[in-house]
C-alpha cells in the first residue's frame, strides 16, 4: 500500500496522463514560475522580519533635532566673492552715464 490506500502503480499512471496533458515544456515553466513564486514570499517573510525589529528599536534610537540641524549658520562670503561683488556694482554704476 501507497499513500492513503494509492499504489505506486495508481501514481505512476496519474503522472504520466498529467505529462500527456501539458506536455514537458508547460510543466517546466510551471515548476520554474511556482519555484520562483516561493522564493519571493520567503523574501519578503524575512523582509517583513527585518522591518519588524526595526520597528521595534526605532524609539530607543536617539534622533536628531531637525531645529538644530536647520538652524545652520550661513557661510560667510570669500574675500574674492566680496571684490566681484563690489566690481559689479562699481561697472554697472559707470555703465549708466
Amino acid at each position: 500500500m501507497g499513500f492513503g490506500g494509492i499504489s505506486i502503480w495508481q501514481l505512476l499512471i496519474i503522472l504520466v496522463i498529467i505529462v500527456l496533458l501539458f506536455g514537458t515544456k508547460r510543466l517546466r515553466n510551471i515548476g520554474t514560475d511556482l519555484g520562483s513564486a516561493i522564493r519571493g514570499f520567503r523574501s519578503s517573510i524575512k523582509d517583513g522580519e527585518a522591518d519588524a525589529a526595526e520597528d521595534a528599536t526605532f524609539g530607543t534610537e536617539p534622533r536628531k533635532d531637525p531645529a538644530a540641524v536647520s538652524q545652520k549658520a550661513p557661510a560667510q562670503p570669500t574675500a574674492e566673492a566680496k571684490e566681484a561683488s563690489a566690481t559689479n556694482s562699481t561697472s554697472s554704476g559707470s555703465d549708466k552715464s
